[in-house]
């Protein structure tokens, strides 16, 4: 799920063995909320919700869902995505609404990998963020909210294992926090321009972003370290580089994005060669 930030996320529960679906916290225009999602086996989504920002949260659950994605018009250019796209005909690109949430873990995850992410994530919502609203289970917590963040003390993003320039484009961000929720309203390029006015965000994170704030079905994650591979490997046979996949993922502007998720779940894997990347531990800087 891509709102979920690895299996220890404050703001994301799966079901245990007793309860059935999922709990999410966010933030919202009106404050907090916590919302529990369920499926009926007629395939019926049931929603309940808690908090200021409950009825905000219910109003935007078509949107959650896909239900303002349109896939109809994606057009497949290759065997593998057309294959992808038959199988997966109940896929659809959701959207929170939201840009907050979505950008302070987008940036934490800059240039390291997705376990000092997560770790980062983490670690700066139990301790500065509010317990979640209504019965959540036990531990969640809400996104740290723009205020919340700018009171952060410079040791506490060291011990959170956030390395300055992350530091400074969250923070950036968080003094504009309130103009930035205009880029869902943008949608699509001029959205993710304007979340890139924000020093420290650049194409990769505001694609991040746009991917789950508005469904933008063509925000590429350019930048990123798996995706050119993966995508050259499944459509050309061999690695690309930004400029490759770019060339490769044109015909199927304005949807690219969409592209790149059918290529995610074909099935697909490349080939492994060499060592993995591994983590650094800024604390230890």
């Amino acid at each position: 799920m891509p709102l979920r930030r690895g299996r220890g996320d404050p703001s994301w529960r799966s079901a245990g063995p007793v309860d059935s679906g999922i709990w999410r916290v966010s933030t919202t225009p009106d404050g907090p909320a916590t919302v529990h999602l369920s499926r009926r086996t007629d395939g019926t989504v049931v929603a309940r919700a808690w908090g200021p920002g409950a009825h905000w949260e219910l109003d935007g659950l078509p949107s959650l869902l896909g239900a303002d994605d349109d896939p109809d018009s994606f057009v497949s250019h290759h065997p593998l995505i057309a294959d992808a796209a038959r199988r997966m005909q109940g896929m659809r690109l959701g959207s929170t609404r939201r840009v907050w949430d979505q950008l302070v873990p987008a940036v934490l995850e800059q240039k390291v990998t997705g376990t000092e992410a997560r770790r980062s994530w983490r670690e700066l919502a139990w301790r500065f963020s509010d317990p979640a609203p209504g019965p959540a289970p036990r531990g969640m917590r809400v996104p740290p909210s723009p205020a919340q963040i700018r009171a952060v003390p410079d040791w506490e993003w060291h011990r959170a294992g956030v390395d300055s320039a992350r530091r400074r484009a969250i923070l950036a961000a968080a003094a504009v926090a309130h103009r930035l929720e205009k880029a869902v309203e943008l949608g699509g390029e001029e959205g993710r321009i304007l979340l890139r006015r924000i020093p420290g965000i650049g194409v990769w994170t505001a694609a991040e972003i746009a991917q789950r704030a508005w469904g933008d079905p063509d925000a590429v994650s350019f930048g990123d370290f798996h995706i050119p591979t993966v995508v050259g490997w499944a459509l050309v046979g061999r690695p690309l580089d930004d400029a490759g996949m770019l060339e490769v993922l044109e015909p199927y502007r304005p949807q690219r994005h969409r592209a790149v998720k059918y290529v995610e779940v074909s099935g697909f894997r490349r080939p492994r060669f060499g060592p993995r990347f591994s983590p650094r531990d800024y604390r230890e800087m």
